[in-house]
């Protein structure tokens, strides 16, 4: 429903070795690299990017993303990237 939130569960608890990375129709859209060191969300990730300003939430644990305030603009395909030093 539109201006509800929605959350992509990734299933995986991190160890704060991976990089996670979510894209929206081949966009990057959040991040979070290495030791948490890097933690990106809308702008951030992409100069330019405005459709997701504010409105985005990462899950440092999980790499768990939040979209609140949703609409119809939204929909398309979204990514998930999971990078560690042992497989992807």
């Amino acid at each position: 429903m539109e201006e509800d939130s929605v959350i992509f569960h990734t299933g995986v608890v991190t160890n704060q070795q991976e990089d996670i990375k979510w894209y929206f129709n081949s966009i990057r859209i959040a991040q979070i690299s290495g030791v948490l060191s890097f933690i990106c969300t809308g702008v951030q990730c992409n100069k330019g990017t405005e459709r997701f300003r504010d409105r985005l939430k990462l899950d440092h644990q999980t790499g768990s993303l939040t979209i609140m305030n949703i609409t119809t603009m939204d929909s398309g395909v979204y990514e998930l990237k999971i990078i560690s030093s042992s497989s992807s």
